[in-house]
C-alpha cells in the first residue's frame, strides 16, 4: 500500500518583496557572494572557535551531498546571479568529495569564481588536484608562523603541514593566496609585524581579522578584543600604511597598501595588507553575503540566531522554484546589521564551525 503525501503548502513571498529574480533584502542589498559549509568536523581546536575538547559533530547523512550542494549552487548561480561561490566548514579538506565538488561547480554556466578557505592541513597532496577541477583561489587561515604560539592556539602541532600545504598552492599554480589571522592579546598581537613579514616574502595578501562572538565556549569580551586600531597601530611600528585606491565593492576586508616607514608615502608598495573591522567597524550595509550551512540551511546573516532549511524540502521533492523561493523568503528577512555593538547583543548559539564562514 502507497502512503500518500501530503502536499507542501506554496511559498509565499513577502508581499512587499519587489518582483526581481534575485537574492534581496529589505534595504535594498542583493547577495552575489555565497558561502557553503561542507562540513561542521574539523582538525584543530582554535580557541576562539572551539572548546578543547571538541563539538558534537553532525553524522554524516545531515550533511549535504554532493549532488544537494551542486543542485543549491545552480540555483544561486542560475537564478539568483551569484558570481562567488566560497566552501568553509568547519574544514573543507576533510571533505573526500571536494574535488568533485569543485568540479561540478565549476561546470556551471555562468561559471562563479570559486574559492576555498582552508586550515591547509592535508593541502599539500591535494592542491594541485584541487586546481585542476576549477578551483580559482584559497584562502589559508593562520594565526601565527611561530611553532609554539601555532600550537597554543589551536591545540595541534601542525604549524608545518600548513606552510607545506601553502607552499604546494604556488606550485599547483593557483595565484592570490590570502592568509587569514586572528590577533589575540597576550598571545599573538606581538606578532603582527612578523606575520606581515612573510606573507609580503611569500607574495600572499595577509587579512587581519577582529575576533568575533562566535566560540563555542562564549568567551568573547567586546572590550578585550584587538580591534582595527589596534591592529594598524602594530602595523606601523615596521610598516607605513595607506589605503588601496581600488574600490572596495562590497568585500569584508579595507586594503591598505604596505610600505617601508624609511621610504615614505612615496615609495614602492611592498603588497597589500587587509583588516576585516566586523566588530569595530561594520560593513553590514554593504554586505553581498548568503551562507548554507553543512546541512543546508540558509543564513542571512553570520550572527543570525534563525536559519531557513532547504535540505529537508529538497529531500521531500521539493522542485528548484520552491526552493528558490524558500531562499528569496530567507535573504528578504535579513536584518540591518549584526549588533555586536548595540546594548543586548546575544551571541548566536552555533559557532563558527558550525556554520561555516
Amino acid at each position: 500500500m502507497v502512503t500518500a503525501t501530503a502536499p507542501r503548502p506554496p511559498v509565499v513571498l513577502p508581499p512587499e518583496r519587489p518582483e526581481a529574480a534575485g537574492l534581496l533584502d529589505r534595504f535594498a542589498r542583493q547577495a552575489t557572494d555565497l558561502r557553503i559549509s561542507l562540513t561542521d568536523r574539523c582538525n584543530l581546536r582554535c580557541t576562539y572557535c572551539m572548546p578543547a575538547e571538541g563539538l558534537p559533530f553532525l553524522p554524516p547523512p545531515a550533511l549535504m551531498s554532493r549532488e544537494e550542494i551542486t543542485r543549491l549552487a545552480r540555483i544561486a548561480v542560475t537564478d539568483f546571479g551569484v558570481r562567488q561561490i566560497r566552501f568553509t566548514g568547519g574544514e573543507p579538506l576533510l571533505r573526500k568529495d571536494l574535488v568533485e565538488i569543485i568540479r561540478d561547480v565549476a561546470s556551471l554556466e555562468p561559471r562563479p569564481e570559486i574559492s576555498l578557505t582552508t586550515n591547509a592541513i592535508g593541502l599539500s597532496s591535494r592542491a594541485t588536484a584541487l586546481a585542476e577541477a576549477g578551483l580559482d583561489r584559497i584562502n589559508v587561515s593562520l594565526d601565527s608562523i611561530e611553532p609554539e604560539t601555532f600550537a597554543k592556539i589551536t591545540r595541534r602541532p601542525f604549524l608545518a603541514r600548513v606552510l607545506a600545504g601553502i607552499d604546494a598552492v604556488g606550485a599547483a599554480g593557483l595565484v592570490s593566496t590570502k592568509i587569514n589571522a586572528v590577533l589575540m592579546p597576550g598571545i599573538n598581537d606581538d606578532q603582527a609585524v612578523e606575520l606581515l613579514e612573510w606573507a609580503l616574502a611569500g607574495g600572499h595578501q595577509l587579512r587581519f581579522i577582529e575576533q568575533m562572538a562566535l566560540d563555542a565556549d562564549h568567551t568573547w569580551n567586546r572590550d578585550e578584543m584587538i580591534t582595527a586600531d589596534g591592529i594598524r597601530a602594530r602595523l606601523a611600528e615596521r610598516y607605513l600604511l595607506s589605503p588601496d585606491e581600488a574600490p572596495r565593492d562590497g568585500a569584508p576586508a579595507e586594503l591598505y597598501q604596505v610600505r617601508e616607514r624609511s621610504d615614505g608615502p612615496d615609495g614602492p608598495v611592498l603588497g597589500l595588507v587587509g583588516v576585516i573591522a566586523s566588530v569595530s567597524e561594520p560593513f553590514c550595509a554593504d554586505c553581498r553575503r548568503t551562507r548554507l550551512t553543512a546541512e543546508g540551511g540558509v543564513r542571512s546573516c553570520l550572527f543570525s540566531h534563525t536559519e531557513t532549511d532547504l535540505l529537508g524540502p529538497l529531500r521531500e521533492g521539493a522542485d528548484d522554484r520552491e526552493l528558490a523561493d524558500l531562499w528569496r523568503a530567507a535573504m528578504w528577512a535579513k536584518p540591518a546589521g549584526h549588533q555586536m555593538n548595540e546594548l543586548g547583543f546575544a551571541q548566536p548559539d552555533r559557532p563558527m564551525s558550525a556554520i561555516g564562514g
